[in-house]
């Protein structure tokens, strides 16, 4: 097997790339980023270029890719912040990726991660499968646009598309980006490094939260499921749990002591909010539940794996 991971030298795409290594050795697997942490060009095949030129698509691609998994974005406060930067990734890159996968000699298994910012506006306390998206941040409407473009080129039969609706991933360790949602990983992560962390939204947040561990394990499980698994939308709501902030604080707490706890101070950035008050924080995910996906046990044990390092998926 040949395999394309855009967004590979990022944190879940390299945990990806390990996980399909650790399971199949001989497997190829080619990476495609803008730059790749130390190290990794040992383990892989590192490709680095933009994911919206044609040109290095189709050098990363080659001729006999069987499976692509497309992480490959601008995160959500870049895409807000930088419009044009946003939509030539997000949408333009995604459009000249399947455009590259139409050329291949065998249609690709191809893999989409999007984001429950395909959600926003008026909606249930509830959400399930029969939700309408309706985005109301320019990250969530791309990759709202690129679940339609999987889904039609996968009913014309120029791949085999899967699109992940991912919820916040916590914890991310490294430096914090530019994600709306950085700060969930922010008010762990730093506090348990012994670093005071700044929240910008109030305690009583909600968010809809998947470990790193379970994302890859979702990422894998969707490119196994056989083709007959799929719904004809070929989109899932990826099952997790809602917490608020002040619940993540608390179980951090239990797990590592007071003293990180108090590492944590509020200090409201009206930006932040504005974004992450459109997201939707509780979800049926009866489909993906049917399909096989799963969710984490409680949030004590996602923070207990942070500081094991991640386990592998």
């Amino acid at each position: 097997m040949k395999t394309l991971i855009t967004g590979g030298g990022g944190f879940i795409g390299s945990r990806l790339a390990a996980a399909l290594r650790a399971r199949d050795p001989g497997e190829r697997i080619r990476l495609l980023d803008v730059a790749f942490p130390p190290g990794l060009e040992k383990a892989f095949e590192c490709i680095a270029g933009d994911v919206s030129s044609p040109a290095v698509i189709a050098s990363a691609l080659g001729n006999d890719t069987d499976t692509v998994f497309h992480l490959a974005a601008v995160v959500s406060g870049g895409a807000e912040m930088d419009f044009d930067l946003g939509y030539r990734v997000n949408l333009d890159g995604t459009r000249a990726l399947l455009e590259a996968c139409r050329k291949l000699e065998r249609p690709p298994r191809f893999v989409f991660a999007s984001s429950v910012a395909a959600f926003g506006g008026v909606l249930p306390d509830v959400l399930d499968d029969g939700t309408t998206p309706a985005p109301q941040t320019s990250y969530g409407t791309q990759k709202v646009i690129g679940e339609y473009l999987v889904a039609d080129f996968t009913r014309k039969g120029m791949i085999d598309g899967r699109s992940l609706r991912l919820p916040t991933v916590v914890v991310r360790p490294g430096e914090p980006n530019l994600a709306a949602s950085s700060f969930a990983s922010g008010i762990i992560r730093e506090p348990l490094a012994g670093v005071p962390s700044d929240c910008p939204v109030p305690d009583t947040t909600g968010v809809w939260i998947l470990s790193p561990r379970r994302v890859v394990a979702a990422f894998i499980h969707a490119v196994e499921l056989a083709s007959s698994a799929w719904p004809t939308t070929r989109v899932v709501n990826l099952p997790g749990i809602t917490l608020t902030v002040r619940e993540m604080i608390d179980a951090m707490g239990r797990v590592a002591g007071r003293e990180a706890v108090e590492r944590v101070t509020f200090k409201p950035d009206a930006r932040i909010q504005g974004i992450v008050q459109t997201w939707p924080v509780r979800f049926r995910t009866d489909r993906a539940l049917a399909m096989g996906f799963r969710a984490d046990g409680d949030f004590e044990s996602i923070v207990r794996d942070h500081l094991e390092g991640g386990r592998a998926a």
